[in-house]
């Protein structure tokens, strides 16, 4: 495939990935505290369909696996934020069983392309641990936030998650540098500065809590 087809792809991805950041900070900015709108959800999962034919079509594991372990929980939230249910039910049954249409998609003659995934030479392996560990942490994140907002029965971003994103947005803005992959230097620089000014309103709403 056309590189710049597949570039494309994944600089769509993250013009979605930074249109759901700039709503909420805007949403935020505007109620001076942390909300986290419907919007935000809906196109994080777009853009995780979108960046996950990305990594896989320019052979990045850790871009495959970071999407692959938040793409539900993009789902679960819109379910607390009682706005999944609204979707039409094709869309509902094509979105669950997406990820399973990819591994078939791409099985071929009854063997997943490992090799292409984990000895690209253009990865060497400790890069390619790197993003690993950076897609890890940054996936925590959305682990946290699904945990969080399932105690609280409502979809709620925390001060942890805030904190997650940005250890991990300047991990992989490191293995972006060195690989020299501009969809991700591209996404995860404009999201490090509103990961950043989240964590400062937090830490402004709850001192003003204090002082109270």
């Amino acid at each position: 495939m056309s590189s710049w087809i597949i570039y494309s792809i994944g600089f769509l991805a993250q013009i979605l990935f930074s249109s759901r950041l700039i709503i909420q900070w805007v949403t935020s900015e505007k109620q001076q505290r942390v909300i986290t709108p419907t919007l935000f959800w809906t196109l994080s999962l777009i853009a995780s369909v979108l960046l996950f034919i990305y990594g896989y079509l320019r052979y990045d594991f850790s871009i495959m696996l970071g999407q692959s372990l938040t793409y539900y929980i993009y789902i679960r939230n819109l379910q607390l934020q009682k706005q999944w249910y609204k979707f039409p039910k094709a869309l509902q049954l094509f979105l669950l069983i997406f990820p399973a249409l990819i591994v078939i998609y791409y099985f071929n003659n009854n063997k997943i392309d490992i090799n292409l995934l984990f000895n690209n030479e253009d990865i060497p392996f400790w890069l390619l641990g790197l993003g690993i560990v950076a897609q890890i942490i940054f996936t925590l994140r959305f682990v946290y936030q699904w945990l969080y907002s399932e105690a609280q029965k409502s979809s709620i971003l925390p001060f942890g998650f805030w904190l997650l994103s940005l250890i991990g947005s300047i991990l992989i803005l490191t293995y972006a540098v060195i690989r020299t992959d501009w969809v991700l230097l591209m996404g995860h620089g404009l999201g490090s500065i509103i990961y950043a000014r989240n964590i400062y309103l937090i830490h402004r709403t709850d001192a003003t809590k204090t002082t109270k």
